[in-house]
């Protein structure tokens, strides 16, 4: 049976294209580097004409700002209030008065039925920032394809060069994090955990919605991929 879900799990990660995440960064397996920022979003249509024109001109200047590529990523899900859901409940358990306890489950009652007839969906934004030592630029197509079937654990930076990699990765993402906050955004750089949990709901959303990810430090397993 062991031998079997290794296998398994072999098969799966290898075709995912991150060789570890460590230190709030992705690592690739062709040795390139990543880094994802999410960002808050803005209703632009509420906005008044010069409050628009400012919000232009602040993205173009961003991306004239900007000499390397990045990715932007949008994520819509089905909104996920169980959290929400049992924490009223929790109050509602605690109200001594029996009319607000009434009232407070009948608005639970009401939210979940308005949330699962309605199907609302959230939308996270996210901007990827990459790191390419520019010897992987003259990568041929040859390389790139043996690459794709490297086992998993091929591809491991060694901590000096790793270290240095990160340090120009974080340069780009403190010069497109400044971008983004001059335009009113607001940006946060997903730490390690953040990482894992992204790709964790990313490929497992019918699990990740009954069974969220336990915070990596209590998880008897390695983050490498």
């Amino acid at each position: 049976m062991n031998s079997k879900r290794s296998n398994t799990l072999t098969s799966t990660q290898q075709y995912l294209k991150i060789a570890d995440i460590k230190q709030d960064t992705l690592v690739m397996k062709d040795g390139t580097l990543r880094a994802v920022l999410m960002v808050s979003s803005v209703n632009f249509a509420l906005k008044s004409e010069e409050e628009q024109e400012a919000i232009i001109n602040g993205y173009i200047s961003f991306l004239n700002n900007i000499e390397f590529l990045l990715q932007i990523v949008v994520q819509s899900r089905e909104l996920n209030i169980n959290g929400y859901l049992e924490m009223m409940r929790k109050r509602a358990n605690e109200q001594t008065n029996e009319l607000l306890k009434n009232q407070t489950l009948q608005y639970i009652d009401y939210v979940s039925q308005l949330v699962s007839l309605g199907k609302i969906m959230s939308k996270h934004f996210y901007v990827v920032v990459p790191y390419s030592p520019i010897s992987d630029k003259r990568k041929n197509f040859w390389q790139s394809l043996l690459e794709a079937f490297r086992p998993i654990d091929v591809i491991h930076l060694k901590e000096e060069r790793f270290m240095l990699l990160k340090k120009q990765l974080d340069s780009r993402v403190d010069n497109v994090a400044s971008g983004l906050l001059s335009m009113g955004l607001n940006v946060v750089r997903l730490d390690t955990q953040g990482l894992i949990e992204l790709f964790y709901n990313s490929y497992n959303q019918k699990t990740a919605a009954n069974q969220p990810l336990d915070n990596i430090d209590k998880l008897n397993i390695n983050n490498s991929f």
